[in-house]
């Protein structure tokens, strides 16, 4: 059987490996469909991860375990690729009692042709409705990452809301804003083929910050308000010095990105002061949650999940393309890593 693999940085491969016993607790998933992370993953994949913090590292081993190693946990050669999965379970433990041999299940896990998880209290592991879309499934984790930020937000009925980056999170958080009874939504993103995508799912307006004053533009659309909510999932720093411009008086900016430092020159005097920013950091695997006890993240999870199962959510067209495991080591090179503007997430089929 075969597993994909960083073996070196922004080098990905099929490599051999042998399943280990199931325990008591756990079931074996034959995949049929995956999807890797198109962000934090490739920053570790490309080994330009700025967090050697070991507390960080504990509690992203705990969200999905990786080896020993240094940052993030990474050795390559056995670093694996992926993150969500779904197929069918082909081997339980004697502790399993929710799950049947032959349910079509999702579950986090690297792209590999089994994967075997716990399955006793685990409400990362999910069991597929008859006929649900695996697209939709293998955007679990960025809906609940869009979720939070939309929610964080305060987005309300008849906001001007602005998104920026409209990867796989800021598509969702266009559906998500455009639901909550968002008046106008604005996406922004340099890729015209992603703001087409977001156009089909809600947004209004769409621009690229190339050559364009976002902020101005924002100001302008909103016939010189400015944004009630804006959602920042880039990480740049134009983008939020864009954000802080085009926010209304008193505003709020919902920080989902997992920002690189800011390089000299970010601003945060004048428009910042005057437009009364607020920004919160909005993070779904973070607790306790800000709405605690009544939120945390596993009703995050839960919510999401049906959202993505009962058709609310649809994110057909986020999985593209849609490529064959056995190419799946050149297609992460070119779609994830090299040209990410070829791709919103990338599928796999098994």
């Amino acid at each position: 059987m075969k597993k994909l693999v960083a073996t070196e940085p922004r080098v990905a491969a099929l490599v051999e490996y042998e399943d280990r016993a199931v325990a008591a607790n756990e079931v074996k998933i034959r995949v049929m469909f995956g999807a890797p992370k198109h962000g934090t993953e490739v920053v570790d994949f490309r080994a330009a991860s700025p967090f050697i913090d070991e507390d960080f590292n504990a509690e992203w081993q705990m969200f999905m375990p990786r080896p020993e190693g240094a940052a993030r946990g990474i050795e390559f050669g056995k670093f694996q690729l992926g993150n969500m999965v779904v197929g069918k379970i082909v081997e339980k433990g004697d502790g399993v009692t929710d799950y049947a041999i032959g349910d079509c299940v999702c579950a986090y896990g690297p792209l590999s042709e089994t994967v075997i998880v716990n399955a006793v209290n685990n409400y990362k592991l999910r069991k597929m409705p008859e006929g649900a879309s695996w697209k939709n499934a293998v955007c679990y984790d960025p809906a609940q990452f869009a979720m939070s930020g939309v929610r964080e937000g305060n987005v309300r009925v008849g906001d001007f809301v602005v998104i920026i980056g409209l990867g796989a999170i800021g598509q969702i958080a266009v559906q998500l804003a455009k639901k909550a009874g968002a008046s106008v939504v604005i996406g922004v993103d340099p890729i015209e083929h992603r703001c087409e995508i977001a156009r089909r799912h809600g947004a209004d307006y769409c621009m690229s910050p190339i050559g364009t004053d976002v902020g101005m533009e924002i100001k302008k659309i909103t016939g010189k308000q400015g944004a009630d909510v804006i959602i920042e999932t880039s990480g740049y720093p134009d983008a939020l010095q864009s954000a802080l411009r085009g926010l209304a008086y008193g505003g709020t900016i919902s920080y989902v990105a997992f920002a690189k430092p800011f390089s000299a020159g970010f601003n945060l005097g004048r428009e910042a002061h005057f437009n009364n920013a607020k920004i919160v950091f909005a993070r779904a695997c973070s607790e306790p949650n800000p709405d605690y006890p009544r939120w945390n993240r596993k009703r995050i999870e839960e919510t999401c999940w049906e959202l993505l199962m009962n058709g609310y959510l649809d994110c057909e067209d986020l999985i593209e393309p849609v490529v064959t495991f056995a190419s799946s080591a050149e297609s992460y090179m070119k779609y994830v890593d090299q040209h990410p503007d070829l791709s919103i997430k990338m599928g796999v089929t098994f």
